[in-house]
Parts: C-alpha cells; structure tokens; sequence
C-alpha cells in the first residue's frame, strides 16, 4: 500500500465510522482535500477493493472498510490518544458519582463505560463470578442493528457472553491489550464484531473483567484510552476491558 492509498483507507474509515454510510470517492475528494483527482481516488480505492481492505456493498453503493483494512489502520496508522482534560474530568465525576450511589463496582464500571462510549458494557469479577452489563438500548440503536434477525442474534449472543470469558483471556499475557476484529474474535457468533481486550487485577488481587460492545466501526484509538484511564480510575496495574464491535 502507497502512503496516499494508506491516508485514503484511514479516510474512508474515519468518515464510515462518522456516518455508518459507504464512502464514495467525491466525498473524499470534497471533505478530506487529496490533491489528486476523483478519477485517481477512484482507482487507489479500486485498487484497496482488490488487495482486500475496502469491499462494496453494492454496486452503485460507495465502498466500506474490511476486516483487514480496519486491521491494518489499527496496527500500522492508529496513533494513541490521550483523552482530553474535559473527559478525564467527566469520567471522574461519574465514576465518583456511580460509586456515591453504592453500587457494586460491576455495575459502577459497566455503566461508566457505557455512558462514555455510547456501547454496551459488561464488567465481572471472575472470582466471584459477579457480571454485570449495561447499555442495551444504545447498541440497538445503531444502524447494524436495523435488521431483526441481525438484532436477535446478538442479543442471543450477549445473553450468554458472560459464560465464555475463558476462551478471551487463554491467549492474553497480563499487562496486555489486544484488539479483536471480526473473524479473529474467538467467541462463536461474534464475527460481526470487534473486541479490545486487557486483564485487569484490583489493588486487593482480585481479577476483573471489563467488556464494551458496539459497531466495528468504532473509534479505536479513543476506546483504548478509555481503557487506560479506567485502569487509573480502579486503581489497578492491570484491567481486562472488552470491546466488542459490531460491523
């Protein structure tokens, strides 16, 4: 991939992820100031299209990230982002606010992380076996989800996700964040989504889990930085957060 096919994928992904809409080339060539041509965007996005990281829905239909282009954008173009001085202080006031309510720390942590993403939260201790999640009526509220057999299937899934942690955290060191997309999720039913993934442990040993579903066409770079400072914010070294993202 040539450095202006690269900035046009990231282009394609940053308006898809802004719009839920396939992308077409004037956009690009109206919004984000290439200086070449319609016609030269055009063919590096068809030239994206047969190398496998944008496909096209349909044919009169713009042109949409694949697994492999939203992989190749988070490992080889995402930067990290440090979250603003006005969301840190958002987070803490709701995290402060959630824990004044005494709510388990499962709940309290759920609903944080559903509230500043806009996602679906699930957040469990493992050695208490204690789950909670959050955010349903959001999720549903996406696009993707427009479909009824789309909408039953992962709600079916969620409803027994909890059970199925283990297959998440075999292959995770400690300390580690991963970022699942599509097929390389390794939960059954789970292909249409994307997962960041990190184990966490409370100051007093406790292991946790932390888990946030929503479309793939999410802001990874903002999502893992939530991750990190919900890690400042339980006051632990290491915290398992899962996103989980729905094309």
């Amino acid at each position: 991939m040539n450095p202006r096919q690269e900035k046009i994928l990231s282009a394609v992904i940053e308006e898809y992820t802004q719009t839920a809409i396939p992308v077409g080339s004037s956009i690009l060539a109206q919004k984000y100031k290439f200086k070449v041509s319609p016609a030269t965007i055009r063919n590096d996005m068809t030239a994206l299209e047969e190398d496998g990281y944008l496909y096209q829905p349909h044919i009169s239909a713009g042109r949409i990230p694949t697994d492999k282009g939203y992989r190749y954008f988070v490992e080889e173009v995402m930067k990290d982002k440090e979250l603003s001085k006005e969301d840190q202080q958002k987070m803490q006031r709701e995290f402060l606010k959630l824990k004044a309510q005494n709510t388990r720390l499962t709940r309290t942590t759920a609903k944080l992380l559903s509230h500043v993403s806009g996602n679906f939260a699930i957040s469990g201790m493992v050695e208490k076996d204690d789950f909670s999640d959050f955010g349903m009526r959001e999720l549903m509220e996406e696009p993707e989800f427009k479909e009824l057999d789309e909408m039953c299937r992962l709600v079916e899934m969620l409803d027994y996700v909890d059970e199925k942690f283990d297959q998440l955290t075999k292959n995770i060191k400690e300390g580690e964040t991963r970022i699942f997309i599509g097929k390389e999720n390794p939960i059954d039913g789970t292909a249409n989504c994307s997962m960041i993934v990190s184990p966490y442990r409370l100051s007093s040993g406790e292991k946790g889990i932390l888990a946030l579903i929503g479309p793939k066409r999410m802001e990874y770079a903002k999502n893992k930085s939530m991750i990190e400072y919900v890690k400042k914010l339980l006051g632990a070294s290491v915290v398992m957060i899962i996103f989980i993202n729905i094309l």
